[in-house]
């Protein structure tokens, strides 16, 4: 079981069903060159193309040598079967992958994941020596309806429920407001701030303070160059799960050297 890492910033691209392995594989050069190794000493770059990409970018990075983490939009928690169409966390983790992003809201909306679902979906990310992304979040009805907190605990607790401290500290959680991703509209960085520190306390309440104290908390939702450094710099918020934005090389770029 991998241990805990220090919180160090982790910045995700999640390409969605975009990008032939050819085109990939240019992306993920051009997003090298944009890139320097000062960058990698702040960031832990994270990209998570499509799965008939895998392959290509894992030979790419490992090539070339290039400091990025290669990460996957989904898996099914079986090791094999007769799964028509499902990719296992065996066949990831011989590709090399590292990151798994579980029960996104498309997931969750569009093919009707649960958190019982989404929980052993994490808990094979993590017994195949991969670290789960976690999503979570609120549709605008349930914001409006003041529910939102309610509707993200909940979510976090079902989520996690099959996950130890330990590899519960070396996952990522990333809040998704619903109504804010692809939308281009943005939860107010205060508002990110302050739900980021919910999950956090709800994750050491819940499990342990040791696993809140490793555990990464992004933000995903229309981020892009211009509000990144609103987001990282609350406190809770260790990161950003980007979209649309991390499709282009110059736009990503940007995001992954906030700071500047």
């Amino acid at each position: 079981m991998v241990g805990v890492p220090d919180r160090k910033s982790l910045i995700v691209g999640n390409w969605k069903m975009n990008a032939t392995h050819l085109e990939a594989i240019q992306m993920i050069q051009k997003l090298s060159y944009r890139l320097e190794a000062k960058d990698y000493d702040r960031v832990e770059v994270v990209v998570a193309p499509p799965f008939t990409s895998l392959r290509s970018v894992q030979t790419v990075i490992e090539a070339d040598r290039l400091w990025f983490g290669l990460g996957a939009q989904n898996l099914h928690w079986e090791e094999s079967g007769a799964f028509t169409g499902e990719i296992s966390p065996v066949m990831l983790a011989k590709l090399s992958v590292d990151h798994v992003i579980v029960g996104h809201s498309e997931r969750r909306q569009g093919f009707g994941e649960t958190d019982e679902m989404v929980a052993k979906k994490a808990r094979a990310v993590a017994n195949a020596g991969m670290r789960p992304i976690v999503c979570v979040g609120e549709t605008l009805e349930q914001r409006e309806g003041g529910e939102a907190e309610q509707v993200v605990v909940s979510q976090v607790v079902a989520s996690l429920a099959r996950l130890d401290p330990e590899a519960l500290g070396s996952s990522a959680i990333a809040y998704e407001p619903i109504w804010a991703i692809g939308t281009g509209r943005t939860a107010l960085p205060d508002d990110a701030g302050t739900m980021a520190g919910i999950i956090r306390e709800t994750v050491s309440n819940k499990v342990s303070s040791y696993a809140s104290e490793g555990v990464r908390i992004l933000y995903g939702g229309s981020v892009n160059a211009a509000n990144i450094k609103d987001f990282m710099a609350k406190s809770d918020v260790d990161g950003a799960l980007v979209g649309g934005a991390s499709l282009d090389p110059d736009s990503f770029a940007a995001i992954v050297r906030y700071w500047v």
